[in-house]
């Protein structure tokens, strides 16, 4: 395979899986008019492509009870060269122009290609802005320092809708709640994973410590079922490696992200690689329904569900060191369930809660598609009970078999790849987003796209900051090892 520029592709050194996309994602071309933009449909994933410096809309159409979130995925692509400023931008807009809302997630410091992912929302509370239903706008913007290399970046996008609340809160917690005392880290020998390649395939981990190992280059992504008042430590430790070099020194090596059930991020944070052991960590807020309208500390931190952990390892370690380096991911979620607040729908059904299953997922490193079929086997040998017991023991034993050569797959094998035109070993072809391309063509404009122009913003993968949300950081030594809440 022809590397991309500023790459060296050795062939002791596969390159990382790609982002994989949701099977079922609908493709869409964004437009560069506001007029024109497809629409997107709740509940569903859609995929496309945006090229340097461009502005795509799209359409929401929203109604006047539910709160809104759309979110945005940028796939850089292996080898591509990052600088500072580049990024991706995503608002919610009215049919007036009023802004809702908008987040940007970037490459800031940590200047390597990896999956950028943020989301904008609209709340209904009283007073607010765009609280009527009708048709709004999406826009996801790029943008590229003049240094990067100038190849689309695929997309994925998803539009989700949260049911309100009767007579819910409209202001921020005291900040003076939470608990600032982290718990201490989990013992006991760390259980074997392998981390997903993006949203879609990555793996339940709950309390306690996970052992993987992550390629220069490569982002592993886990997920983490976080209730309603809840706290999420999690800490990423990066092994010592076997050094082909005198002194190596990655300014920004390792990254750590945190993204919340509707991929809006959390916090980011990274720290110089010099092939010692190393560490970065993360301890929240408690997941609270009111954290929405603090606009600061804890922002990101407004819902019970799924959070999703990503490990980063810049591929210029790969001059350093060779082979994979061992991780341990160390969680802890603190603190008892508590209460929600007054839907006034489904909020389980729409992704919003935690439940038993999701909490059994966890405890055993269980991905998406295992717990899929997991569920289809159970129906069938529920369906099958009158045919006898035989056929019930015999999907027992199916079952477990399954569970075991899941857990005995090879790491990189688990995580997948999606090489052009094909889909992993075992799946269904990923619908929308292409693969990475052999030797990908400078950008082109498509129909209906234009360029904007340059210039650059710092974006949120600045280590110690996320846009102008304080990142959930602290010092590996303080107390129980996890650092303390943001800000505090």
């Amino acid at each position: 395979m022809t590397a991309l520029p500023g790459t060296a592709a050795a062939e002791d050194a596969p390159e990382p899986p790609a982002y994989r996309t949701a099977e079922d994602a609908q493709a869409v071309s964004g437009t560069a008019s506001s007029a024109d933009g497809p629409e997107l449909r709740a509940g569903r994933v859609h995929s496309d492509t945006i090229g340097p410096n461009e502005g795509l809309y799209y359409r929401v159409t929203l109604d006047a009870r539910s709160n809104a979130h759309v979110s945005a995925v940028a796939a850089v692509p292996h080898g591509a060269e990052l600088a500072y400023g580049d990024g991706i931008k995503v608002s919610l807009q009215s049919p007036d122009g009023t802004e809702c809302d908008s987040q940007e997630s970037g490459a800031g410091s940590g200047e390597f290609p990896r999956p950028f992912a943020d989301a904008a929302s609209r709340n209904i509370e009283p007073d607010g802005d765009c609280q009527s239903a009708g048709s709004y706008l999406v826009k996801v913007t790029r943008t590229d320092a003049k240094t990067s290399t100038p190849v689309d970046w695929p997309l994925e996008l998803s539009f989700v809708e949260e049911p309100g609340v009767s007579d819910g809160p409209t202001t921020a917690p005291d900040e003076e709640s939470w608990n600032t005392e982290p718990p201490a880290p989990p013992t006991g020998d760390p259980k074997k994973v392998a981390g997903g390649t993006g949203f879609n395939d990555a793996p339940a981990t709950g309390d306690g410590n996970w052992r993987d190992t992550i390629r220069p280059g490569e982002t592993r992504f886990y997920r983490v079922p976080v209730d309603w008042g809840q706290q999420l430590a999690v800490a990423a430790e990066l092994a010592n490696a076997e050094v082909t070099s005198g002194n190596p020194y990655v300014g920004t090596g390792l990254m750590l992200r945190l993204h919340n059930t509707v991929r809006a991020q959390v916090g980011s944070d990274g720290t110089p690689w010099t092939g010692k052991q190393t560490a970065l960590q993360f301890f929240t807020p408690p997941a609270d329904y009111a954290n929405r309208f603090s606009g600061g500390e804890g922002e990101q931190m407004r819902f019970a569900g799924w959070y999703y952990v990503s490990v980063s390892l810049s591929p210029e370690v790969a001059e350093h060191t060779k082979g994979p380096v061992d991780l341990t991911l160390r969680v802890a979620v603190k603190g008892e369930a508590q209460q929600g607040p007054a839907y006034d729908g489904d909020a389980a059904a729409a992704g919003f809660a935690v439940d038993e299953d999701d909490r059994e997922q966890a405890a055993n490193g269980r991905t998406p598609a295992d717990a899929d079929r997991n569920g289809t086997l159970e129906f069938v040998g529920f369906a099958g009970i009158g045919a006898g017991t035989v056929l019930l023991l015999g999907l027992g034993g199916w079952t477990l078999a399954a569970r075991r050569r899941a857990a005995a797959l090879p790491v990189t094998a688990a995580a997948g790849t999606i090489a052009a035109g094909a889909a992993p070993v075992g799946a269904a072809p990923a619908a929308g987003i292409p693969g990475q391309p052999e030797v990908p063509e400078q950008h082109g404009h498509r129909p209906g796209h234009q360029q904007e122009d340059g210039g650059g913003h710092g974006g949120g993968d600045v280590p110690g900051q996320l846009g102008d949300r304080a990142a959930p950081q602290g010092g590996y030594g303080q107390p129980g090892g996890y650092g303390q809440p943001p800000g505090r």
